[in-house]
C-alpha cells in the first residue's frame, strides 16, 4: 500500500483519526436556508453577504481555503485586504438568486490544485485583485442584464488588467492526525510592488449564543517566542489546541504580526441600533483593519475570533510565504515548530500524493489529462463540507433568540422534523449549492469510491439512515426543499462502489451492499405508492432534477389539470427495478432468502416494461412508434390523453434501464432461475416488449432492457445525430432540432414552448440558474455511457451503428461509449490550439501561464461550444470525469 492508503486503512481500522481535520468549512453560509428565520422563506435577502461579517451563524462557518474539525468547532481560514477594499477578504463573494440574472453566480476566482482522502495534503490557490473588488458593480450590472444576456464576470471588470493581483496559495500537510502545517504563499502578479495584508484567521463556530449551558471555548495569546508566537484555543468538548505563527518569510525579511482578538458574536448596533452586549463583536477585526478602529480589538489578548496580522510588502513576481502549525502539541520547542521539521513533513507529503495519485492513474496517460484528473479529485475532496441541520430546532427556534414567525409552522421543511444532520457531505459545489443534494450526492461517489471507498459507502448509508430518510421512505432531496424528487439513483451508485472497490482494492464488501439494500427496499415502496397515480406502472414524480427540461414546470400544478405520465419517470424505476435486482442476486450468493426478493425486482420491472411499451386502443403508449422515440403523455380531466412531442433527454433516459444476467450467476441460482423460467413461458405478454431473454447473448448472457434491437437503432440514430443531441462535446439534454422547430403548447391564452438552448436559461423556472434545454450535462452522460457498455456486453461487436449519425462510419456500441467518453473528456482538454473548450471565449484562461491549467469543473456545459456555465466548482458530478479518463478502452468496465 502507498503510504496514503495505510493512512485510509489506520482511520478505517480506528487506530488513528487521520480524517478528523479536513476541508470542511464551506464557501458560504450566508443566503442558506439553514440561516433562514424570515416569514416568507426568502432565505437570499433574510441573511445577505453584506450582513455575513457582522451577524454570528447559527448552523455552520464560511471562509477562503479554510478547514475545520469534523464537527466544526475550531476553524481556520484566510483573510485579505488589498488597502482599498472597503471590507475585508473573508469569504468568497456571488450574486444572490434575485441579482444574478441567470439566478445565484458566484464572482471569485479560486481552484482546488490537490487533496488527498485523508487531507493529508492539500493545496488552493485564490486570485486577489489588488484594486477595489467590484462589488456594487457587479451586483447593478447584472441586475440590469436580461436572461437572454451573459453574465457579467469578475474578469469582465477590469479587475485583473495588468496582472494587478495577487496569487495566494494556502497548502496544508498533515504531521500526524492533529499536526497541521499550513503554509501560505503569495506572489504579487502585478508590474509594481504592492501590500498586502494577510490575516490568518481561527475562530469557533457560535455555540454558546443560542445555549445557556454551552460552556463558552476561548482562545489566548499564550506566549511570544523569539521566531513566532503561539495562540491557544480551547474548547470543552474538541479540548486544547495552540497555533504556532511564523515571524519569517521566505522573501527574506522579518515580519513580526500583530494578534488581534475579538468575538464570533453579532455586531447588534450596526445590523439593528441595539447596543452590544461587548465591544468585541464578529466584524471588529475587519473594523480595526480597514477602519482603524483600535477599540475594537480585545487588548486583553482572548476572545473567540483571532486573526494574525501580516503587512507584506511585495515585489513585483516576488512571493512572500508565511508558516503556520495548528497542532495538539503544546510545547514544539525542542523540534521547532518550522525548520527542517516542517520542509520535510512537507516534501513527505506531496511525494506521498504524487504516489498515491500514480497508483490511480493509467501510466499511458498523456501529462494534460493527468493534471484535469488530479484537480477533478481535488475538487471532490475539497468539497466535503461540515453539514449541520436539525430541522426540529429548526422550527421551533432557540431560547435565548427571537423565535422564528408563526409563518415556519407550516413553511419550508416543516413535515421533516426527524431530520437531524451533523455530518462531513459530498457537496455539489461549496458556493452555489452548500448543502447536499441526493441525486448528486449519487454521482459524486462514483470518482470518490476511487479514491476512498470507506468514504463513499459512508455517504450512501448516512443517506438512508433513519435521521436522514423520512418515515415513509422517501430520501431527502435538498434543504430548499426536502419533499421534492430526485431520480431514485442510489441503488445504482451502492452497486457501482460495491464493484469499484472490489475491482481497485480488492475487498469486497458485501456488508454495505446489505444494508443500504435493506434501507432502499422502504425507499422503492415509496416510489412505487406515492408515484404511481392509477396503480398502472406508469410514474410520475416530478421535475426529477431536471429543472425546465419539460414545456412546462413539471413539480406544479399543470396548467391544464390533470397528469403526466412520465417517461424518465417510469424508466428511472425501471432502471431502480434492475440495479435491486443485481443486489439481490449478488446478495444471494450467500443468503438464498435473496433470490425470493431478486424475483420481485424482475417481474416489477416486466411490469414497468410492458406498461411503457404496451400499444392499445384504450392508451397511448409513451414510446411513440411514428418518431421511434420516448415522450412524456399528457392526460387530462375530460379523458383525453396525448403525447409532448419534446426531443430531450426524458426520451434517452429509458436506455438506463438494461443489465445483462450471467449463465454461471443463473447456475448458482436455481430458485430464481425457475421463477424466471416460469414468467417466460407462462407471462409471454409481459416480455413481448422488452429485450429477448430466452435468446442466448454473447458468452450465454441474458438481456433485460425497455430498449432492444429496433427500439435501441432508433434512439441512437437521433441520439448520435450532430444535427439533434450529438454535440463534440457530448450528448446534449434537448435535441438541436428544437433550434428551428421549437415545441409550442397552447393553454387557453397561454402559450408554453422549448427552444433549444444550448447556453444559460432564458427562463425563470427553478430559478433561472440551471438549463435542461441544451446543454450538457455530465450526470445523465456517464449513464447513456455505462448503457452502452452493458449492450454491448451482450451485442457484442456484430451489433454496429453508424457513428455520427449519416457519417457512413459504423462503430460497436462500445467504440460509441468511448467516443462519447473522448468528448466529454475534450471539454477540459487543450485542443490543436492550446485552448480549453472549458473556457471558451476567456482569454485570461485560454492564453496566460498563470491561467490556463487551473481547471474549473464547471455545473453544466455549452451545447456547442463546451464552454463552463452555471456553478463553477460543481465538481461533484462533473467530478465523474475523473472516472472517464481512468476506465480502460479495451474492455467491459462492469464495476
Amino acid at each position: 500500500m502507498t503510504e496514503e492508503e495505510k493512512r485510509l486503512a489506520q482511520t478505517r481500522d480506528r487506530q488513528a483519526y487521520w480524517s478528523r481535520w479536513g476541508p470542511y468549512l464551506s464557501e458560504r453560509q450566508w443566503g442558506t436556508v439553514r440561516e433562514d428565520y424570515s416569514a416568507s422563506g426568502a432565505a437570499w435577502d433574510y441573511f445577505p453577504h453584506d450582513q455575513a461579517r457582522s451577524r454570528a451563524y447559527r448552523w455552520g462557518e464560511d471562509g477562503i481555503a479554510g478547514i475545520s474539525d469534523n464537527h466544526q468547532q475550531l476553524c481556520f481560514a484566510i483573510a485579505l485586504w488589498n488597502g482599498t477594499d472597503p471590507i475585508l477578504k473573508e469569504r468568497a463573494f456571488g450574486l444572490t438568486g434575485s441579482e444574478g440574472n441567470h439566478g445565484e453566480d458566484l464572482k471569485e476566482y479560486y481552484f482546488y490544485l490537490d487533496n488527498t482522502p485523508t487531507h493529508s495534503y492539500m493545496k488552493c490557490l485564490y486570485k486577489y485583485p489588488q484594486k477595489a473588488f467590484p462589488y456594487t458593480e457587479l451586483i447593478e450590472e447584472n441586475r440590469r442584464r436580461g436572461r437572454h444576456e451573459l453574465e457579467f464576470e469578475l474578469l469582465d471588470t477590469g479587475a485583473f488588467e495588468q496582472n494587478r493581483y495577487f496569487d495566494v496559495f494556502v497548502t496544508y500537510a498533515k504531521g500526524s492526525p492533529d499536526d497541521i502545517l499550513i503554509e501560505i504563499s503569495v506572489i504579487n502578479r502585478g508590474p509594481e510592488t504592492k501590500s498586502l495584508h494577510l490575516l490568518p484567521t481561527l475562530w469557533f463556530r457560535n455555540t454558546w449564543s443560542w445555549n445557556d449551558s454551552s460552556e463558552k471555548p476561548y482562545l489566548k495569546l499564550d506566549r511570544s517566542e523569539q521566531n513566532f508566537r503561539v495562540i491557544k484555543a480551547f474548547h470543552p468538548k474538541l479540548g486544547s489546541r495552540w497555533l504556532y505563527c511564523d515571524r519569517q518569510n521566505t522573501a527574506g525579511k522579518t515580519v513580526t504580526p500583530e494578534v488581534l482578538f475579538t468575538e464570533n458574536e453579532t455586531n447588534l448596533e450596526r445590523l439593528f441600533g441595539v447596543n452590544n452586549h461587548s465591544p468585541y463583536v464578529k466584524d471588529g477585526i475587519n473594523n480595526y483593519v480597514v477602519q482603524g478602529q483600535k477599540a475594537s480589538i480585545n487588548p486583553d489578548e482572548i476572545g473567540t475570533k483571532t486573526s494574525v496580522y501580516y503587512l507584506l510588502e511585495i515585489a513585483p513576481g516576488e512571493t512572500s510565504t508565511i508558516q503556520l502549525r495548528l497542532s495538539d502539541c503544546p510545547d514544539l520547542l525542542a523540534s521547532e515548530p518550522f525548520g527542517a521539521n516542517f520542509a520535510a513533513i512537507f516534501q513527505a507529503r506531496k511525494l506521498e500524493a504524487d504516489e498515491f495519485y500514480q497508483r490511480i492513474a493509467p501510466a499511458s496517460l498523456s501529462a494534460d489529462k493527468r493534471n484535469i484528473q488530479r484537480q477533478a479529485f481535488a475538487g471532490m475532496l475539497w468539497s466535503k463540507q461540515f453539514y449541520y441541520y436539525v430541522v426540529e430546532q429548526w422550527l421551533e427556534g432557540d431560547s435565548d433568540a427571537l423565535k422564528p414567525p408563526n409563518e415556519r409552522e407550516n413553511g419550508r421543511n416543516h413535515d421533516w422534523i426527524h431530520l437531524y444532520n451533523d455530518d462531513i457531505i459530498s457537496m455539489p459545489d461549496k458556493w452555489e449549492y452548500p448543502w447536499f443534494a441526493a441525486w448528486d450526492l449519487a454521482f459524486h461517489v462514483i470518482p470518490l469510491a476511487m479514491v476512498d471507498p470507506d468514504f463513499a459507502k459512508q455517504q450512501l448509508v448516512r443517506l438512508t439512515r433513519e435521521w436522514y430518510m423520512h418515515p415513509n421512505g422517501q430520501l431527502p432531496a435538498y434543504e430548499w426543499a426536502f419533499g421534492d424528487v430526485n431520480p431514485p439513483v442510489h441503488a445504482w451508485a451502492a452497486w457501482r462502489v460495491y464493484k469499484i472497490e472490489q475491482k481497485m482494492y480488492g475487498r469486497t464488501d458485501t456488508a454495505f451492499l446489505e444494508r443500504v439494500f435493506q434501507k432502499l427496499l422502504l425507499n422503492f415502496t415509496w416510489w412505487v405508492n406515492r408515484k404511481d397515480i392509477e396503480g398502472k406502472n406508469i410514474f410520475q414524480g416530478g421535475f426529477l432534477g431536471l429543472d425546465n427540461i419539460g414545456v412546462f414546470d413539471r413539480s406544479a400544478k399543470l396548467p391544464t389539470d390533470g397528469y403526466l405520465q412520465q417517461a424518465d419517470g417510469t424508466s428511472w424505476m425501471a432502471m431502480y427495478s434492475l440495479n435491486m435486482l443485481t443486489i439481490a442476486l449478488e446478495l444471494a450468493k450467500s443468503n438464498p432468502v435473496y433470490e425470493d426478493t431478486a424475483s420481485k425486482f424482475f417481474e416489477h420491472f416486466l411490469y414497468i416494461a410492458d406498461a411503457m411499451n404496451r400499444m392499445g386502443k384504450a392508451e397511448i403508449s409513451l414510446w411513440d412508434e411514428e418518431d421511434g422515440f420516448y415522450y412524456d403523455v399528457l392526460h387530462l380531466p375530460n379523458g383525453h390523453q396525448f403525447p409532448l412531442k419534446v426531443r430531450s433527454m426524458v426520451g434517452l433516459i429509458p436506455l438506463f434501464a438494461v443489465a445483462t444476467l450471467e449463465q454461471d450467476m443463473l447456475q448458482q441460482l436455481p430458485n430464481f432461475k425457475k421463477r424466471m423460467d416460469w414468467f417466460i413461458h407462462n407471462r409471454p405478454d409481459l416480455k413481448q416488449n422488452v429485450a429477448c431473454m430466452e435468446t442466448v447473448g454473447l458468452g450465454t448472457r441474458r438481456l433485460l432492457a425497455l430498449a432492444y434491437k429496433d427500439k435501441l437503432r432508433r434512439i441512437l440514430a437521433k441520439m448520435l445525430d450532430e444535427n439533434e443531441f450529438l454535440s463534440p462535446y457530448g450528448i446534449r439534454a434537448v435535441s438541436k432540432i428544437h433550434a428551428e422547430h421549437p415545441y409550442v403548447f397552447q393553454a387557453e391564452t397561454q402559450e408554453y414552448r422549448v427552444d433549444y438552448e444550448p447556453a444559460e436559461s432564458t427562463t425563470g423556472m427553478f430559478g433561472g440558474n440551471s438549463n435542461w434545454r441544451g446543454p450538457i450535462w455530465f450526470p445523465v452522460n456517464y449513464l447513456i455511457i455505462e448503457s452502452l457498455q452493458k449492450f454491448h456486453h451482450y451485442l457484442g461487436d456484430d451489433f454496429k451503428v453508424e457513428c455520427p449519425t449519416g457519417s457512413g462510419q459504423m462503430m460497436t456500441l462500445w467504440e460509441v461509449a468511448q467516443e462519447l467518453s473522448e468528448r466529454l473528456s475534450q471539454i477540459f482538454m487543450k485542443d490543436a490550439s492550446g485552448h480549453r473548450p472549458v473556457y471558451g471565449g476567456i482569454e485570461k484562461f485560454q492564453t496566460d501561464p498563470h491561467w490556463h491549467d487551473f481547471i474549473l469543473f464547471h455545473e453544466y456545459f455549452h451545447g456547442d461550444n463546451g464552454a463552463g456555465i452555471g456553478a463553477s466548482h460543481q465538481t461533484g458530478w462533473t467530478g465523474l470525469v475523473a472516472k472517464l479518463i481512468q476506465q480502460s478502452r479495451n474492455s467491459y468496465d462492469e464495476e
